[in-house]
């Protein structure tokens, strides 16, 4: 199972992609997870990721194709994966298909979450007093939904004209479980 996780920072992707995981037996593959892993190593990657992040800017396509090139090959993405952050501009929606293309690969299912700005703020500062994230001041959070209007919401557009039998539209002001019944229903139709 393919499943692709689409919307704002703070829309409940990274909870529902979590619960998806362990329904499936899939990895979770969130770019924002993997940067903050690479953060906390202080690896080269994570150094120059840092910079971006730490001003709610997104980091370079190209730093994060490099990374998602290597992820997509590791053994446990090959019975499939739930994309969570990925893609967020048009360069890495283009890498996306293209290594769908080439690989004779498909996405199952894409989930769009929709939800009120005002919301996804108050969200993420409950978040950011119970993780710590320094990605999740408010005016980090206001320049990551200002990106995420100009660059990421165009993607998702793209994405839901070119697979609209697989496009499906998320409440995601909804509480957790009431959002966990309806991605099941909706999958419980993808696998039959």
């Amino acid at each position: 199972m393919r499943i692709l996780l689409l919307g704002p920072p703070g829309g409940g992707k990274g909870t529902q992609s979590k619960f998806l995981m362990e329904k499936f037996n899939i990895p979770q593959i969130s770019t924002g997870d993997m940067l903050r892993a690479h953060v906390k190593k202080n690896t080269e990657l994570g150094k120059k990721a840092k910079e971006f992040m730490n001003k709610g800017e997104l980091v370079t396509d190209s730093l994060i194709l490099d990374m998602m090139e290597v992820r997509f090959k590791d053994n446990d993405c090959k019975n499939g994966y739930i994309l969570d952050g990925f893609p967020r501009t048009f360069p890495q929606s283009e890498f996306l298909l293209t290594f769908l293309e080439q690989n004779k690969l498909s996405l199952d299912i894409i989930f769009d979450f929709k939800i009120d700005f005002r919301i996804v703020q108050e969200r993420i500062m409950e978040r950011s007093k119970l993780q710590k994230r320094s990605d999740d001041s408010i005016d980090v959070i206001k320049v990551r939904l200002d990106k995420y209007i100009q660059e990421t919401y165009p993607v998702s557009q793209v994405f839901g004209s070119k697979f609209a039998d697989k496009y499906k539209v998320i409440d995601a002001s909804k509480q957790i479980l009431e959002i966990q019944k309806e991605l099941m229903k909706i999958l419980k139709k993808v696998e039959n």
